[in-house]
């Protein structure tokens, strides 16, 4: 049995009335007897009647809906930035809704064609990792569509971006590593292509330039996938400890690529902290809960969801072309654990 919404003429049928006098009646026209009002409003609940979106877009020229596109769902990161998306919008009348790039942009292409499709009043994206060419955002840019962009950005677009202060997490979770005595730290990335992938590493950079330790580009090694794909931080693991210098601390830059990084360690018989300390950025509420429990980086992914959904909205809602445009950056918070704890330090703990 096909599902039919209930419309105007239902209400207008049940109460043997017009359904011009039913559309005013909902519009609160002045048209219209209070009492007449009251009655149709007492059908329409009764009857579950909701307004159809598709209708009141054509009419208003708006779908008060905005469009999400993140690579994971799944990934706690992106689901918290949600959380803090809908938070904003919802209060405001606005619909979501939210497509996954699964890393490919192939697959982000088709979000975007998707979205547009709907008449989406904006959107809000971050990149995925196969995207290095932002042609499919630009020409949807230029048509009007406001775009703001947060976490994986590209500065070829001029709009509203929200990121998290890369760099200082990083630099803080190297520091971290050797005021703890460990010096030969590696780092496991994301894609090279990704813009969290340049300002983390640049971070990691400076701290050891900043102690005196010597960069070695054979302790960095990127996963194209962020860890999506197992094997490719088995991969990325299984050749740093084939180095005849094997590093004594690891940071991982992204939620999958952390905790994957530990899986592997596990199955390789390798304990944390005792052979190899481990830090990395996770929002996972797990990390805590893990053996051992991590050192990590903690971005404020709500707050970028809320920020950025305040930013789209101010371009969706603007009477005037926007011009300026804001870069907010939040700073992560970087909560110790017990997996970058020294050998003599966690003999105390024990």
């Amino acid at each position: 049995m096909k599902f039919e919404a209930v419309t105007i003429k239902d209400i207008a049928k049940a109460l043997g009335i017009s359904t011009s006098t039913v559309s005013r009646a909902l519009r609160d026209s002045y048209e219209i007897s209070p009492e007449t009002k009251q009655l149709v409003l007492d059908c329409a609940e009764t009857l579950n009647y909701r307004p159809n979106p598709i209708a009141l877009s054509l009419k208003e020229r708006r779908s008060r809906s905005i469009g999400v596109v993140v690579c994971e769902i799944a990934n706690s990161f992106f689901s918290q930035v949600i959380n803090g998306i809908e938070s904003i919008a919802y209060d405001k009348g606005y619909n979501v809704i939210i497509s996954q790039s699964h890393e490919s942009y192939e697959r982000e292409m088709m979000d975007l064609h998707y979205l547009s499709s709907r008449s989406v009043d904006g959107l809000l994206i971050s990149l995925s990792t196969e995207t290095n060419d932002i042609s499919h955002l630009q020409a949807l840019h230029q048509k009007g569509l406001p775009i703001v962009m947060f976490d994986r950005i590209s500065d070829e677009i001029q709009t509203h971006c929200v990121v998290a202060d890369n760099f200082k997490g990083a630099y803080e979770a190297t520091e971290h590593l050797i005021q703890r005595g460990y010096k030969k730290i590696a780092a496991i990335a994301n894609s090279e292509f990704l813009s969290i992938t340049t300002e983390r590493l640049a971070g990691y950079k400076e701290a050891l330039h900043t102690y005196g330790h010597k960069y070695n580009n054979a302790y960095v090694k990127h996963c194209f996938y962020g860890g999506m794909v197992f094997s490719e931080i088995e991969e990325a693991v299984n050749k740093l400890f084939t180095l005849k210098q094997r590093p004594d601390a690891i940071i991982t830059t992204s939620d999958k690529l952390t905790t994957g990084c530990l899986k592997t360690l596990v199955r390789r018989g390798i304990r944390v902290p005792e052979d190899i300390a481990l830090v990395g950025f996770s929002n996972s509420d797990l990390a805590e809960l893990l053996n051992p429990p991590l050192t990590v980086l903690r971005q404020p992914a709500m707050e970028m969801g809320r920020d950025a959904t305040e930013l789209l909205l101010q371009l969706i809602e603007s009477k005037r072309p926007i011009t300026q445009f804001e870069k907010r950056v939040l700073s992560p918070e970087l909560i110790l654990g017990h997996s970058s704890v020294p050998q003599p330090d966690l003999q105390l703990i024990k």
